[in-house]
């Protein structure tokens, strides 16, 4: 029975460090860019983009699809080390396994 007791106060607190490295990731960010730095998107480790920043020299009013490319690109670069960043952060506690709904 002790056993059990000690098993279930591990677990409650391997669930606590879970939470908490989940709310952190909210507060991590990543940056993805495209065009070598014209466009840069700055996602948290929740995948939110924060921020968008375009250069002057990224716009063409005759080629706006260049433009639309650019920040697809950079966002989903961020978006990628977001994912990164969450199996990194959250890997030390499913050991690697990917968890459905956990992250």
């Amino acid at each position: 029975m002790n056993n059990m007791n000690q098993m279930m106060k591990q677990v409650k607190k391997m669930q606590e460090q879970m939470l908490k490295a989940q709310e952190e990731l909210e507060t991590k960010q990543v940056e993805g860019t495209a065009g070598g730095g014209v466009v840069t998107a700055v996602v948290n480790g929740h995948k939110k983009l924060v921020s968008i920043a375009i250069k002057p020299e990224a716009v063409d009013p005759d080629d706006v699809e260049m433009l639309q490319d650019l920040v697809l690109t950079a966002v989903n670069d961020a978006i990628a080390k977001a994912d990164e960043l969450a199996n990194k952060d959250m890997g030390k506690f499913t050991g690697g396994m990917k968890i459905p709904g956990l992250f």
